[in-house]
């Protein structure tokens, strides 16, 4: 009796820890973001429910390693046609450097130049991909029979390390040369016998009806054990390069990595319908070049502003809109595949090559990427600035579209709260979790010359609540650790989007809450002023810190508010940096939700 009542007790136990651990997991699905063109992303009511077994992957690149030459400088195409228009017509100009042929960025990165073992960004990469929604990452290795283990290792570590943080990382694929040639039967064996055969990181393996997925060829593998071994291990999605002309697919085991409008599906089904479709920002491809790829410098290719049903995007900053890649994720809603593979993440750097190298470019060619228009990144980059993450929040809002979202839970009803117990906040919902162990420390090399520290990690944010009654909004938040002095600068930054309207306040925040250090146990509650980085005092909140807890509560009037309901977006922010720039979010301290994200707290009904 005395083992059954134990046994009893444990599962009960298990139960109940398990139900919490669930209820506190992060949920991007209920979180709002504009982007600054004042694209909407979906919400819930617009996507509606999950949808059964949808995924999506992204092509991702881990080869931004380069040599250990810390001598030489990085260089950007986009800056040296901006300082030197004439470079495009002289190879030799001293602007491209004597190193021949080059390597260029396209642009920067917001996150630098960096290279794919540095776990500060590869985490950053994690959390942005989680939210986003992507199922996995396939990580380029269709270069001779380089996997780049270097990076995959530092891949690896990041994200088992992000995944046990309660990250619900993309899982890992690989893409292998684009054939049944030598190179890829090379690259085959190592992966295997590396990462798959002693069973290394499982809980990172993309899984493919019923076994881990590699974008490769089978042909070539022989008949001894080894070979036999992996011929059974793997579900095999062989790469098929061709993006110009069809038909598509030449065989029927092959998925796609970009293609021009309309796309084909992949591996059809007993149903009709299709396994995979590809969707991408942009192809180095024309009308005058139908038929093979060329360089993206040439005239009229199929850059982001591009639409096959629609032309060319007149306007000067067309490149930001994303034609291409809506007509691509329209395509891929009418297919409705169980899998769409987007191109791509993160390739930024291109060869400059000459007409004997092959390529079509005149006086010389860059092939894969160029510039804003003649690139497919949608990590965010440096030089558009706050408009650096329009390309990620469209990936968002046709994920959501793609996938279906979970419902946001409920709030809980009116409580009043009393500021400075920290103890009324237990039947307050929903919870607003963030992620933890992401204030880590930057302190790595970048390519060439460059290296970079980042040090504003400090209060690690990981939840946050909000209460209401007749007169007061009161908001909780919570970090990992006890909490920094509150005299520290920006130190944790409440942001509110009263009338959830981007069109006023700063990107749409209205308050922003100790922006100026709290005096006493009052907060200082700010009013922005005329949409820029500009505010003015308009009151105080009942504010108390009790260890690792944060509570205050702003009157409703401050707010504008009346009636019983409550309708707004906030979030929370430790160590901004850049006072005034949105994307510093991505970048500095802690943010709580990520990046543009914004948490919503609504009592209107839905």
């Amino acid at each position: 009796m005395k083992t059954s009542i134990k046994i009893g007790l444990s599962l009960g136990m298990l139960l109940l820890l398990a139900t919490a651990a669930a209820g506190q997991a992060v949920n991007s699905d209920s979180w709002a973001a504009t982007d600054a063109l004042g694209r909407k992303v979906r919400e819930y009511k617009d996507a509606g429910d999950k949808k059964k077994d949808k995924f999506v992957g992204i092509f991702y690149l881990t080869w931004h390693m380069g040599r250990n030459d810390t001598t030489s400088q990085v260089k950007n195409i986009t800056e040296i046609v901006r300082q030197h228009p004439e470079a495009m017509k002289d190879y030799n100009h001293p602007a491209w450097g004597t190193s021949k042929p080059g390597i260029f960025f396209w642009d920067e990165p917001l996150f630098g130049y960096y290279k794919t073992t540095d776990p500060w960004v590869l985490r950053k990469h994690a959390e942005m991909l989680a939210d986003a929604g992507i199922d996995v990452v396939f990580c380029d290795c269709t270069n001779g029979t380089l996997t780049y283990s270097d990076s995959y290792e530092a891949l690896m570590k990041t994200w088992d390390q992000a995944q046990k943080d309660g990250v619900k990382v993309p899982k890992i694929a690989f893409l292998l040369p684009f054939g049944a040639v030598p190179n890829s039967l090379v690259s085959l064996r190592q992966l295997y016998n590396d990462v798959y055969k002693p069973g290394r990181y499982e809980n990172l393996w993309f899984r493919w009806k019923g076994k881990p997925l590699i974008m490769a060829y089978p042909d070539n593998l022989t008949d001894s054990p080894e070979d036999r071994a992996i011929a059974d291990f793997f579900t095999f999605r062989p790469g098929q390069p061709d993006y110009v002309n069809g038909p598509f697919p030449n065989r029927n085991d092959q998925w796609s990595w970009l293609e021009i409008y309309p796309q084909h599906g992949y591996v059809k089904g007993p149903d009709g319908g299709f396994e995979q479709v590809s969707v991408g920002l942009a192809q180095n491809t024309s009308f005058a070049f139908k038929g093979h790829c060329n360089a993206f410098n040439t005239k009229e290719t199929f850059g982001r502003n591009f639409s096959m049903l629609n032309g060319f995007d007149p306007r000067v900053d067309g490149y930001l809109y994303g034609w291409n890649f809506q007509e691509q994720w329209n395509r891929a809603f009418e297919l409705d595949p169980e899998l769409v593979f987007v191109t791509e993440w993160n390739e930024f750097i291109a060869g400059q090559w000459l007409p004997e190298h092959g390529w079509d470019g005149f006086p010389f060619s860059f092939v894969d990427l160029f510039d804003s228009n003649h690139s497919r990144d949608i990590e965010p980059n440096k030089s558009w600035g706050d408009k650096g993450d329009a390309y990620y929040l469209q990936l968002v809002d046709n994920v959501r579209k793609f996938k279906g979202m979970t419902p946001p839970e409920k709030a809980s009803a009116p409580q009043t709260i009393k500021i400075g117990k920290a103890d009324g906040w237990d039947d307050v919902a929903p919870y607003f979790a963030s992620y933890k162990g992401n204030t880590m420390h930057r302190d790595h090399r970048g390519r060439y010359d460059q290296y970079y520290t980042n040090n504003t990690g400090r209060n690690d944010i990981v939840g946050a609540k909000v209460a209401r009654d007749a007169d007061n909004v009161y908001f909780y938040v919570e970090t990992a650790d006890k909490l920094t002095p509150a005299t520290d600068r920006n130190w944790m930054m409440l942001f509110i989007d009263v009338d959830r309207d981007k069109a006023t306040g700063w990107n749409g925040y209205d308050l922003i809450v100790n922006r100026t250090s709290p005096h006493g146990k009052k907060a200082v509650i700010e009013k922005n002023v005329g949409g820029r980085w500009e505010w003015e005092a308009v009151g105080e909140s009942k504010f108390a810190v009790n260890g690792n807890k944060l509570e205050l509560a702003i009157a409703k009037q401050l707010m504008n508010l009346t009636g019983d309901d409550v309708d707004i977006e906030f979030k929370w922010n430790d160590n901004m940096q850049e006072n005034g720039n949105i994307m510093d979010f991505y970048v500095n301290g802690d943010t709580a939700p990520g990046g543009r994200f914004n948490y919503v707290y609504t009592t209107k009904p839905k």
